[in-house]
């Protein structure tokens, strides 16, 4: 990550983002956020809604101009030359933009004639990719009949569909439950090792994201922290203690000795601890308070909850774990 107002473009980085601010009316979305992506990486960034994640991808994606700052893809100023940028990036929005009223192909073949593709390399790209993402005997099928993890599936054929370098991907499997969104993943791991694509992705599901090359803490419009997942852990990560309170006398005794256990919304309580031991330690003086307790290492998870002071997942959308964020909520 750099701060400097001027950065040069590294040859290995596939996006340099340098000083970049962003406002919504009074509200600063992005405040002078700089990071650098390397070619062929998956670069993950996190934080809750209104972290500022979905507003730097429509940045790097040409969708909007920052008030400051620059920002260059694939080598190309993003600002001066959209239309160049476009060419050699895919994009996975988190709400889908596909036309249900179509198949699987037209889905496909209309994006391809967007990006001016003759009739062969349509036709053999749309096989290609449907055959990546496992869809092939669909290609005829209406997308209204489609289940949402074979939607979010096309979405990202019609994102490659192109031969971009670069795909940006923003909370990919949101709404999915646990099968498609791993599957997805196990997609995107093929797709990677067989093209050496670079990848940014935002989301909530901190796990999902356990083994990218780097990984991004961002909140309230700032960069908090960057690097590998191992890095982050040893600097910034706690045990975490999860309890479930055994009735209000629990809860009460949990709060009298950790007054800053933070209650979940499936109502567990979670408690940061330095070391194992002392978590150990804790849970032992709770006995016979708590009907189920779970230790965890030092996790992307307690990364987050050590930056901020609150748990990520707290504020994930509705997808089996946390409240619902609300449709159409910018991130």
């Amino acid at each position: 990550m750099t701060q400097s107002s001027s950065a040069p473009v590294s040859d290995n980085a596939a996006i340099v983002v340098d000083g970049i601010s962003q406002r919504y009316g009074r509200t600063l979305a992005l405040d002078n956020v700089s990071l650098t992506v390397p070619n062929g990486s998956l670069f993950a960034l996190i934080g809750p809604n209104g972290a500022g994640k979905s507003t730097l991808i429509d940045i790097v994606s040409t969708i909007r101009k920052p008030v400051a700052g620059r920002a260059v893809v694939a080598g190309i100023d993003v600002a001066r030359h959209p239309r160049d940028v476009r060419r050699r990036i895919g994009v996975i929005f988190q709400n889908s933009t596909l036309d249900t009223r179509l198949s699987v192909f037209d889905n496909l073949d209309f994006h391809a004639r967007v990006h001016a593709m003759g009739r062969s390399e349509r036709n053999r790209r749309i096989d290609e990719m449907l055959e990546l993402v496992r869809l092939e005997e669909w290609r005829k099928a209406p997308v209204r009949a489609l289940s949402a993890g074979m939607k979010r599936r096309l979405e990202i054929a019609r994102g490659l569909l192109h031969d971009p370098e670069i795909l940006f991907m923003d909370e990919p499997t949101v709404g999915l439950d646990p099968q498609s969104r791993a599957n997805i993943w196990q997609h995107l791991t093929d797709l990677r090792e067989q093209t050496g694509l670079t990848v940014v992705v935002t989301t909530h599901y901190i796990d999902e994201v356990a083994e990218a090359d780097d990984v991004c803490v961002i909140d309230r419009g700032k960069i908090l922290v960057e690097g590998t997942p191992a890095d982050l852990k040893a600097k910034h990560g706690t045990t975490l203690l999860r309890l479930q309170p055994e009735g209000s006398a629990g809860r009460q005794a949990i709060v009298s000795a950790h007054p800053d256990a933070m209650t979940m919304p499936d109502g567990q309580m979670l408690v940061r601890f330095a070391s194992l031991p002392e978590a150990e330690a804790a849970l032992a003086a709770l006995r016979g308070k708590v009907a189920l307790a779970t230790l965890e290492p030092p996790s992307l998870e307690s990364v987050f909850l050590s930056l901020t002071g609150r748990a990520l997942r707290e504020e994930a959308p509705n997808s089996g774990r946390g409240k619902p964020a609300g449709k159409g909520a910018r991130k």
